[in-house]
């Protein structure tokens, strides 16, 4: 199998090794501003911080977006040129170690471990030591963040335990996770930097002119999440994104990520059945 070349961007011009080793929080996505996106929290973190530093690995070409606009003329490689730029760009504003674009089709991600993206991973991760890493999560609708939730377990997996983080986290964006139990829930405090989110946020034009509000509904679903988490209390932030913390599955064979998620699938069942039944009794 061909080796993945990896775009890597270093915004600050260090060295490709120091500036991968000095990562603390990585952010690992399918496509072009699912960082920006799903991964603030950890953007937010080490925004201006000395010991702290966001890395992200932006897995496919995101040539397969939606379009309109100003940009529905451009070709496919054309799109992809922007698409890459406006990723770099973001690394910029956000002050990131490093970003690593690995330009892969989404048709390429194979089940793992077949996926080319397994190898790739692990490549890149063994140069690093992330306490944590923020990633997709396997309630996600979109088949091809799935794939890549997928391709980071197998590649986690593969790692002596001294390249492993010590949170692994999937993020909501392709379907919200506030229907997970309450307990089950990490909310991850998004509200302490508004500016950098929106600067963030609107550098992906492509995107936004293109046809997609991602800017709009990624907000309001963090100010939602802050406001409608608890209903019996005053709010603790004002923004939040919701993930679940898939640290268990690290290690694990391929399969249990099913069991995992289809686990919570079936406490939401019987939570939304006995709510019901409660309300009809007598």
């Amino acid at each position: 199998m061909s080796k993945v070349a990896a775009d890597i961007f270093v915004p600050d011009g260090l060295r490709e090794d120091p500036a991968l080793a000095r990562t603390t929080h990585l952010g690992v996505v399918a496509h072009q501003d699912d960082l920006e996106f799903m991964a603030f929290h950890g953007i937010a973190e080490c925004f201006e911080v000395k010991d702290r530093w966001f890395g992200g690995v932006v897995c496919t070409d995101g040539a397969g977006s939606a379009t309109s606009g100003p940009y529905q003329a451009l070709s496919r490689d054309e799109l992809v040129r922007v698409r890459m730029e406006e990723q770099r760009q973001a690394a910029r504003v956000g002050r990131y170690a490093f970003v690593a674009q690995l330009g892969l089709a989404s048709a390429t991600l194979l089940p793992a471990p077949a996926s080319p993206l397994v190898p790739a991973l692990v490549r890149l991760l063994r140069r690093m030591r992330p306490q944590v890493i923020y990633t997709h999560n396997p309630a996600d609708k979109h088949e091809t963040h799935v794939r890549v939730l997928v391709a980071v377990l197998a590649a986690l997996g593969s790692l002596p335990p001294e390249h492993r983080p010590q949170r692994l986290l999937g993020c909501e964006m392709w379907r919200g996770l506030d229907w997970l139990p309450d307990e089950e829930k990490t909310l991850l405090n998004t509200g302490g930097k508004p500016a950098l989110a929106v600067a963030l946020n609107n550098i992906f034009d492509s995107q936004i002119s293109g046809g997609k509000r991602y800017d709009l509904a990624v907000m309001g679903r963090r100010r939602a999440n802050a406001t409608l988490d608890d209903p019996y209390a005053a709010d603790a932030l004002d923004e939040a994104t919701i993930a679940l913390d898939l640290t268990p599955l690290i290690g694990c064979a391929p399969d249990d990520v099913v069991d995992f998620t289809l686990r919570y699938a079936e406490q939401f069942r019987r939570d939304l059945k006995n709510k019901l039944l409660k309300a009809l009794s007598c």
